[in-house]
């Protein structure tokens, strides 16, 4: 579906400069743009944008037809050159996104309206922060920035809402200037401060938390638990069989099926910058526990783990203490364990606000949700301030550690 072409030089702060012509298309799936084209776009390092694991998610039917979310990306061509693309699913439930609407669905049922269809724009199932209005970083980025948002906005004929979900910071921006909605909610990261290994870390600890971290590591040596880090493109069918089965486990523990299938975790192996990190932890070389996790150059992102028993301590030593030293060992700056928790403050992560966009077609109800938002956003902001009190740092320690509220 073409949208329509737009004329850059009416956009560009540099009027007298000539401009390309942008035209804007909707893209039913990635799997007719050449990887290439996807991949030279700016994803801010991200593994979750990546054209190997976007288009997997359309090949393995963990999205498309009969999923609830329909592939509707929109893409900005200069030419024959793509310069901007914009991951965008048409929704028909609010499943899967980590940023929860339902009420807002409910209010529009009680009023007689439907509210999906919607438009989402995020990586399915993933609450990872990045940016969403992806640009060419040799093109000028406020057309084609303009030019995506276009596009999704033409699609509001025939959906409630458009929303942007875990936006990075110059994005979430952008499109407060536009209009949109601004959202936060509170996750839990940790940030490398240069520690020169695992104990330097527990050194900035209070000497009560101190031992406390020290004590659930030494429950999981005691019990004979020895972890290694794999690349997934090293695991066999057979292991990547076992690791999947322990992940699925937890999903099952909670009444859910996993969302993404065994083999889209296989065919990543195949594509440099998606490929997943996966922790493996034996006791008797018996496979007990694993934990997935994905990273770039700066960032390590938690994503699912398993057990096959209860071990004490194991998802904490599994999910953060691990993850944190494999950071401190690698120079990696930021770890982003996933969402919610609590008990991962006292493990190191510090409350840090993440943000959606949202664009609400009726104003009646874009009025009502704008109210809500400043009153959650004061609620927000003072839970976060609650939490970050109760941080395991030392009170010289704390002062050097970023906590984004």
């Amino acid at each position: 579906m073409r949208i329509g072409i737009l004329n850059a030089s009416t956009v560009a702060a540099d009027r007298n400069a000539p401009r390309p012509h942008l035209e804007a298309r909707v893209q039913p799936s990635l799997a007719s743009i050449p990887a290439a084209d996807w991949n030279a776009l700016d994803l801010g390092g991200v593994p979750f944008l990546h054209h190997a694991y976007l288009a997997g998610l359309e090949q393995h039917g963990a999205v498309g037809v009969g999923t609830g979310w329909l592939p509707c990306h929109v893409v900005v061509y200069a030419g024959s050159t793509l310069v901007g693309a914009l991951p965008l699913y048409s929704k028909t439930h609010s499943w899967g996104e980590f940023v929860f609407d339902f009420s807002w669905a409910e209010a529009y049922t009680r009023h007689g309206l439907g509210y999906y269809p919607k438009l989402v724009s995020a990586t399915p199932f993933t609450p990872a922060t990045g940016p969403r209005l992806l640009v060419h970083p040799q093109h000028e980025a406020d057309p084609i920035r303009h030019a995506l948002l276009a596009g999704a906005r033409a699609l509001l004929a025939t959906h409630s809402s458009l929303h942007f979900q875990f936006p990075s910071d110059a994005d979430a921006d952008w499109l407060k200037a536009q209009g949109l909605l601004s959202r936060i909610d509170c996750q839990f990261h940790w940030t490398h401060q240069g520690y020169a290994d695992f104990d330097a870390f527990l050194a900035t600890f209070t000497a009560e938390k101190r031992k406390k971290a020290k004590r659930e590591r030494r429950r999981i040596a005691e019990a004979s638990v020895v972890f290694e880090w794999r690349a997934g493109d090293t695991l066999s069918p057979a292991l990547w069989s076992q690791v999947y089965a322990l992940k699925a486990s937890t999903f099952h523990r909670h009444g859910h099926e996993p969302y993404l299938p065994q083999t889209l975790f296989e065919s990543l192996g195949a594509h440099s910058g998606v490929v997943p990190l996966v922790l493996l932890a034996w006791r008797h070389d018996l496979l007990v526990a694993t934990a997935i996790f994905f990273a770039s150059a700066d960032t390590l992102y938690g994503r699912y783990w398993g057990s096959s028993g209860d071990y004490h301590s194991l998802h904490f030593e599994a999910c953060y203490y691990q993850g944190i030293e494999y950071c401190i060992q690698h120079g990696i700056r930021h770890f982003e364990p996933g969402t919610q928790g609590e008990h991962k403050v006292a493990r190191g992560f510090v409350p840090t606000l993440t943000h959606s966009m949202h664009d609400i077609k009726d104003p009646r109800f874009k009025e009502a949700i704008a109210q809500f938002l400043e009153q959650e956003r004061a609620a927000v902001h003072r839970y976060a301030e609650a939490v970050a009190d109760h941080v395991p740092y030392r009170h010289t320690a704390a002062t050097e550690i970023q906590v984004v509220i």
